[in-house]
């Protein structure tokens, strides 16, 4: 059973898959070679389900970080005998131009011990258990200083310094290093029907570190230029989201990792390697302060095409999809998996994605107004396709749905599925000539009109003196504070402040961090705080003009990410641990997306923006 925190992971990324590896130099989740495929390493999931670790022995301090404007991670270690700094990456094209981070990526992990002070000894130990821990590989030498992992569709090959020792389906390798010696690691992928998988050499790991370096480098120096509070935050975040993109189609995954549980030993392990429709517009937001708008264009160009195959007037849009484009993403359990601190069942695929979720309409007509002035002239089907999302919204508002959180109860009439179906009407009328919708707008315009009224009558709860979870409801639900950021009411309506004041003094922990909703489910156990949920408080309180507050729950928010500066999707109200799948790129662009706000709210206010928040990582 693996319980190394959460928080004490570091994220490695190719923008094809990604790596976690521990505070303690263990490498305990990849997953080649894509963020969705099996797992070649997952002792995150299970002791026994695979690792490479790379350690120095008789550590008394380790201190790491992101080399600058990077995702290159660099971890300094102080022994009583010396001092020795572990980079590690996943490889991607020295010869970058600043656009498509990612293509030609060699698939290939990078890692390299340099002794600078003294000496040091190290040891690694190298156990590939592919698929989720279900093989133990055939090992041979290869070349001498390698090793070739054979067994299932993958072949690995590990590039060493020396020979390692080869156990079973574990291989090992101890050495000292003195002051100017390194020791480089490079793991390398390859299907079975490819070519055999490279063979790097000390100078080439070496160079293939500096390159990436460069790569990431020159994408942060052409894409990312906010310079408001909290801007290395900020700018870091949107390195992640980057981090998170699959480069062949521009899909975005909402973490790298499955089953990370919401409460230590409960039942709400997800899988979280895919691309929800529902992220489109938040994503794009949060791209577009936090890096180039090339990123958000190719997201949203992907989601179109992608979604488009399915819907017809009428019919339920799909709500969530695999990287590839792929639509079926059946859920199953893995229960060879014990899960991390013993959190069962272990899930690989997401039963969620065929519920029905009417929110998605609005999401992804936002989406498409928020880039409507660089989309140019959309070609017809792409048009038609949206018209057609928003005729769905017109005709289906009414209808029970699962909501924005995906309940696994049955169906209600969720407010902030309507309030989405009223953003897709809004957002349809105003780009109606763009769609060559114009004689549709009168039309629009009423239902419009129509589910405003519903939403100010029927959401409304005098018992809770606030917009409810639902309609008929008295349960709160932090997703009303979207209200305003989507601009159905201001955030100064009384109604506004009365609900963001509800959701403040209700439904957050001791530390003021936010919670989803406390209303039944269908599911047992309970949940932590919501990071989305408290950047979207900071988020409503600046829009309603009260920076001082928005600024204070934002870094109560931002006190929780790690030493590299990453946030899991939730934190445990009793021990202020991140929970659930990480790095979550939904608590990223919350960040991004309050940041923005706040600095808006401060500028107006004619307000200092005040002392930016620094990471453990020089940006």
């Amino acid at each position: 059973m693996s319980d190394t925190p959460i928080a004490d992971y570091a994220l490695l990324s190719d923008c094809h898959s990604a790596a976690l590896v521990s505070r303690e130099g263990s490498l305990d989740w990849l997953c080649f070679p894509r963020f969705d495929g099996p797992a070649v390493f997952a002792r995150l999931l299970d002791d026994a389900a695979g690792h490479w670790s790379l350690t120095v022995k008789g550590a008394l301090e380790t201190t790491r970080r992101y080399l600058p404007n990077t995702m290159v991670l660099q971890t300094a270690i102080r022994t009583e005998t010396g001092l020795a700094m572990l980079t590690e990456a996943m490889a991607l094209d020295a010869n970058q131009d600043g656009h498509d981070l990612g293509s030609r990526a060699p698939r290939a992990l990078l890692r390299r011990l340099e002794c600078t002070e003294g000496r040091v000894e190290l040891a690694m130990e190298y156990a590939p258990r592919p698929e989720f821990g279900l093989i133990a590989p055939l090992l041979s030498s290869v070349q001498g200083a390698a090793v070739a992992a054979r067994g299932g569709a993958d072949v690995l090959v590990l590039s060493a310094p020396s020979e390692p020792a080869i156990d079973g389906s574990t291989a090992r390798l101890q050495a000292t290093l003195r002051a100017g010696e390194a020791a480089g690691f490079a793991l390398h992928h390859r299907s079975v029907e490819e070519d055999a998988p490279r063979v790097w050499s000390q100078d080439d790991v070496a160079a293939g570190i500096a390159g990436t370096v460069r790569a990431w480098r020159t994408w942060s120096s052409m894409h990312q230029r906010y310079e408001g509070p909290w801007s290395d935050l900020v700018s870091h975040s949107g390195r992640v989201l980057q981090s998170l993109m699959y480069q062949p189609t521009g899909a975005i995954v909402a973490a790298p990792t499955t089953s990370l549980p919401e409460a230590v030993g409960g039942e709400r392990n997800w899988d979280y390697r895919y691309a929800w429709v529902r992220d489109a517009s938040f994503t794009l937001n949060a791209l577009w302060v936090a890096a180039c708008p090339d990123e958000a264009i190719k997201f949203f160009s992907w989601m179109t095409g992608t979604v488009a195959s399915l819907i017809e007037v009428g019919s339920d849009l799909q709500i969530m999809f695999g990287i590839g484009g792929e639509h079926d993403l059946s859920e199953r359990e893995l229960p060879h998996l014990s899960g991390w601190r013993g959190s069962r069942p272990v899930r690989v695929g997401n039963g969620a994605w065929n519920q029905r979720q009417l929110d998605v309409y609005g999401e992804l007509l936002d989406a498409a107004s928020t880039l409507s002035e660089q989309l140019g002239d959309l070609d017809e089907p792409t048009a038609q396709f949206l018209v057609a999302v928003a005729e769905t919204a017109a005709i289906r508002w009414r209808e029970s749905d699962q909501g924005i959180w995906e309940v696994r109860g049955g169906p209600r009439e969720f407010l902030y599925s309507k309030l989405m179906c009223w953003v897709a009407l809004d957002r349809a009328i105003a780009l109606a000539p763009l769609l060559s919708a114009e004689d549709r707008v009168e039309r629009w315009s009423g239902i419009r009109d129509e589910i405003r009224e519903a939403i100010l009558d029927r959401g409304w709860s005098e018992k809770a003196g606030a917009f409810a979870q639902s309609f008929g409801s008295d349960e709160l639900d932090a997703s009303n504070l979207m209200m305003p950021i989507v601009g159905f009411l201001p955030a100064s309506d009384p109604r506004m402040l009365a609900t963001i004041d509800a959701i403040a003094e209700q439904l957050t922990d001791h530390r003021g961090l936010v919670f989803r909703y406390r209303a039944a489910d269908g599911l047992s156990g309970s949940e932590g705080t919501f990071l989305l949920c408290t950047f979207w408080l900071a988020h409503a309180l600046a829009l309603a003009g009260e920076a001082e507050r928005a600024r204070t729950t934002f870094e109560r928010a931002i006190g929780f990410v790690n030493d590299v500066g990453l946030l899991s999707e939730e934190v445990d109200p009793e021990t202020g641990e991140l929970l659930g799948n990480f790095p979550q790129a939904f608590s990223h662009i919350g960040l991004v997306n309050a940041a923005w706000a706040i600095a808006e709210a401060e500028a107006q206010a004619g307000g200092q923006s005040g002392e930016t928040t620094s990471i453990g990582s020089e940006q």
